[in-house]
């Protein structure tokens, strides 16, 4: 029966556009993901950076597989627990809510240690390798549970076909496995992209803790606000390159 349906959605042209559309859709979403697992890896020691995306991305990957095998509950998620505020809130908003917390606070506690590298009294990663590995395992795990629900439920409102839905899974997550490392990299080597990339997480969890209140943020101001920000800074990194290669010309 499974097969049957494959080899019909094979020879459907509205699954294939259906399929590419989900996949863009996963990718796009996957990039809050991605800063995300960027910024928390490279506080971690060299030698245990790549794991522990690795490992917090096949997670993610298997966790989502996990989720779209119980789309029946999944789809329940939605359907409100209470009222307040004039708003019915369901598990899927609280989820949305407890998310966008925990982003804001993240992503301010690293603002906080960026603009003072002095005080590490409150460091919410140990020093020790072990504890500082599980610690960013667990956290990535966290925000890929946020997420996954999030993408899955949005998937299930653009197509009813399950296979559909693994696929763009599966594609969206390994485009994450083969971008974070390269990400990390260049969020690394250039500080100003870091304290950008937060700034990113904070606006994130603003707007998964306004969905989760019941107001809704089109995706597309987000996304453009983070790429009109991205291009300012790429401008600014080539003029102080600039700046560098005229002062060394000079001497």
């Amino acid at each position: 029966m499974l097969m049957q349906e494959i080899m019909t959605l094979i020879q459907d042209p509205a699954a294939w556009v259906a399929l590419i559309t989900l996949v863009v859709m996963e990718v796009v979403l996957g990039i809050d993901n991605l800063i995300f697992i960027s910024i928390l890896t490279n506080k971690l020691p060299p030698e245990h950076r790549e794991k522990a995306r690795k490992i917090g991305i096949g997670l993610a990957l298997v966790m989502r597989l996990v989720l779209l095998g119980t789309i029946a509950w999944i789809v329940q998620l939605t359907e409100p627990l209470f009222e307040a505020f004039g708003h019915g809130f369901s598990w899927k908003d609280l989820i949305l809510i407890a998310g966008g917390l925990f982003l804001v606070w993240k992503a301010t506690k690293e603002i906080h240690h960026s603009v003072d590298p002095e005080d590490h009294g409150e460091d919410f990663i140990a020093s020790s390798a072990t504890t500082g590995f599980a610690s960013a395992i667990g956290q990535i795990l966290l925000l890929d549970l946020v997420f996954s629900v999030d993408s899955i439920i949005t998937a299930v409102g653009m197509t009813p076909h399950l296979p559909i839905m693994v696929v763009a899974v599966v594609a969206a997550v390994t485009v994450m496995l083969v971008a974070a490392t390269p990400l990390a990299n260049f969020i690394e080597r250039n500080p100003t992209i870091v304290m950008l990339a937060l700034a990113f997480l904070l606006m994130i969890g603003t707007t998964l803790i306004a969905e989760g209140m019941g107001f809704h943020v089109p995706k597309g101001y987000v996304y453009a606000a983070m790429a009109f920000s991205a291009l300012v800074e790429v401008l600014n990194m080539f003029a102080r390159n600039a700046r560098k290669r005229k002062r060394g010309g000079a001497h």
